[in-house]
């Protein structure tokens, strides 16, 4: 499908390829919707799918993360550069997919790979780096540490960010899966006949139940819901999520990657980049900790007013 679009309706446009609104944050909309929505429709001319630009992504954010290895402000301003590149890609592959109705599970897998991917590469050759400079042995277990950490609170922030759009915004501009239907697919698939198809599932099926464990709150009323409520949600429960939800939003933007990126340019430019790793133990951990204990009280409050309701009816 090509995308040819008026002047005067980009803007519009623009905002259609969003998640939703109150999702974005205002480096997202101010720079990395624009200029991937740009690079959605350049995409989209030499017909390359949303999964082939999150390899491409994929490629130059691990190429920012070698960089990062060097102590050369130059080669680390480079990486910067990169860096934001890749980010750029990140979201120009959802907006291509969305301008393009070629939106799926796979797609969104192969984009958390290629993520995941970068600041693996990112994380590792800060460890080198700071091995390189004659920093303990240890600073391997603080990266490693780190590096586990940052994978959770994403899984959070993810999952709470996607139960915003399944709850408010409708079931379909959500990706709130559940890790008993995922077990189930996942046996169905054969390593033999589907050997690709069954690696991506065996991944998300793990990613999933990650987030479930974190949010066994949100695991409850969306299993409750998704049962009492199969065919639409309701418009009282949209409400009352939207109103209680929404102050949390901005909280949870702080756990990812634009957060992450700011701290990390400044700690690069500072010639510390090792207090990286101990930002994500400390201050981000115990962002986290907070917002899922905060995300639990509202998710119990809210399974109790859909009980009460659903009993009234």
């Amino acid at each position: 499908m090509a995308i040819d679009l008026p002047p005067s309706a980009a803007s519009s446009i623009i905002e259609a390829t969003y998640k939703s609104r109150e999702l974005e944050g205002w480096i997202d909309v101010h720079f990395y919707r624009k200029i991937g929505f740009s690079l959605a429709t350049f995409f989209e001319k030499l017909r390359m799918t949303p999964a082939a630009v999150s390899f491409l992504g994929c490629i130059v954010g691990v190429i920012a993360g070698h960089l990062y290895y060097y102590r050369d402000l130059g080669a680390n301003i480079a990486g910067m550069v990169l860096h934001i590149g890749a980010n750029t890609l990140d979201n120009a592959d959802g907006q291509l997919a969305r301008l393009t109705n070629r939106k799926s599970r796979t797609g969104r897998i192969i984009d958390s790979l290629a993520d995941h991917l970068i600041w693996v590469s990112i994380y590792f050759h800060l460890a080198l780096r700071c091995l390189s400079e004659g920093a303990s042995p240890a600073v391997v277990f603080l990266a490693l540490a780190a590096g586990l950490s940052h994978a959770l609170q994403g899984a959070a922030a993810d999952y709470y960010r996607n139960g915003y759009l399944y709850f408010v915004k409708g079931r379909r501009q959500a990706d709130l899966d559940s890790t008993f239907i995922l077990r189930e697919e996942y046996r169905r698939h054969s390593w033999r006949g589907e050997p690709w198809n069954k690696f991506l599932l065996a991944l998300y099926l793990n990613f999933t139940w990650q987030q479930e464990m974190l949010s066994p709150g949100l695991r409850r009323l969306h299993q409750t819901i998704a049962r009492d409520f199969p065919n639409k949600i309701p418009g009282w429960l949209q409400s009352r999520y939207h109103d209680s939800a929404r102050p949390m939003l901005r909280w949870w933007r702080l756990l990812m990657t634009n957060t992450r990126m700011l701290l990390l340019f400044l700690l690069l430019l500072m010639g510390r980049p090792v207090w990286y790793f101990w930002l994500e133990l400390s201050a981000f951990n115990f962002l986290l900790f907070y917002l899922i204990l905060q995300q639990q009280k509202l998710s119990r409050s809210l399974f109790e007013f859909a009980t009460a309701q659903r009993d009234l009816a």
